[in-house]
């Protein structure tokens, strides 16, 4: 027993030991982690130790708190680390390629843990690929169908080189949309989508922002076809911005939502009648759309939201002079051309639409 706990002293020591990067996650970054793969002398999360237990040719994990430890284990883990492991299964990792958090979906984690330790994708003797190449590829996907809600397989075809993506619908006269990679994003949506692998892919056509859902049953291709989409945005930012610093350019590859949820909004005269529609925040564009539903292609509408010196202003409560019978919390969004009034659920829902709106206002 003293052995056991003089062991799990000293690995916790470890953990904590400055310079070796053990004090975080070496997979998501989580701080603090209290699990260990001892196969590969990393200290990782809970979370991301669930995903090395289904990997057992590569890596053990045991908890630093829980099981047992033998002194060669302990020995081992000396001698190994997070930034040791760094240094030799992430020397190649891409600029393009999504390195994630642990707030990310359990497929881009679980994608990228494979990537490294059981595909080796990223050692030392890999040969980087160009972004140019990575960004391109072919296949089919499961896409959502206008108004039906069901999924049909659909080819679609990414190229880097021609700077577009385009998709056919069942019979092949053509592509149904030529999307260029100028105005390409996208983000795994698993909740929205309903699907573990589920993907918000959006571009602009015609001044309006479209939504295709997509997934696939592999984990590991749809991970692959974010990648191809980011390595494929890099090469063009890249093209166009020759003078931007790398660190500047790699955040616009691909952008989430920074809050999406319902909301209720009423019309400009704020008599009209409220109605529950669905927002999503877009700070890198600055734009708050509204839908009908989550999974429409199309809003119905998007207001601008610019800086605060140039009148856009976001608080609690219904604007002067407006008077309505709501028992739930108010946003009042203040734009140069007219207010606009949201209802929430809860406080709760309030203080996050708030704080996220006013992030937007506040940037530069």
């Amino acid at each position: 027993a003293m052995d056991h706990d003089r062991n799990k002293t000293l690995l916790l020591e470890l953990q904590r030991a400055a310079g070796t990067g053990n004090d975080r996650c070496a997979d998501c970054g989580q701080p603090d982690p209290v699990w260990a793969s001892y196969k590969l002398g990393t200290f990782i999360c809970l979370y991301c130790s669930g995903i090395h237990r289904n990997i057992p040719g590569v890596t053990r994990v045991k908890s630093l708190r829980l099981d047992f430890w033998e002194n060669d284990l302990i020995e081992f883990m000396k001698n190994h680390g997070n930034l040791c492991a760094k240094a030799k299964y992430e020397a190649k990792v891409p600029p393009y390629y999504y390195i994630p958090h642990s707030n990310d979906c359990l497929v881009l984690r679980e994608q990228w843990i494979r990537a490294k330790y059981e595909r080796e994708e990223f050692v030392a003797t890999r040969v980087c690929q160009d972004p140019c190449a990575a960004g391109s590829r072919e296949g089919f996907l499961w896409k959502l169908g206008p108004g039906r809600r069901q999924f049909h397989k659909r080819q679609f075809l990414l190229s880097a080189r021609e700077g577009v993506m385009k998709y056919y619908g069942k019979e092949t006269r053509g592509p149904k949309a030529v999307i260029s990679v100028e105005s390409l994003n996208a983000m795994f949506q698993d909740i929205k989508i309903g699907h573990a692998h589920g993907l918000q892919i959006t571009y602009s056509t015609d001044g309006q922002t479209r939504n295709l859902f997509v997934y696939h049953e592999s984990g590991k291709e749809i991970v692959d076809w974010f990648n191809a989409i980011r390595a494929a945005r890099y090469h063009y930012l890249r093209t166009a911005f020759p003078d931007v610093p790398e660190q500047e350019l790699i955040p616009r590859i691909t952008r989430n939502f920074v809050k999406e949820g319902y909301m209720e909004k009423t019309g400009p005269k704020h008599k009209e009648a409220f109605r529950e529609r669905w927002f999503s925040l877009d700070s890198q564009e600055r734009n708050l759309m509204y839908f009908k539903d989550p999974l429409d292609e199309f809003a119905l509408g998007q207001i601008f939201i610019g800086r605060r010196d140039e009148g856009y202003e976001v608080r609690p409560g219904f604007p002067v002079g407006v008077r309505v019978k709501k028992r739930k919390p108010v946003i009042t969004l203040v734009t140069p051309g007219r207010e606009f009034v949201f209802v929430c659920d809860n406080d709760r829902k309030q203080k996050e639409w708030i704080d996220a709106l006013d992030g937007v206002i506040s940037q530069c």
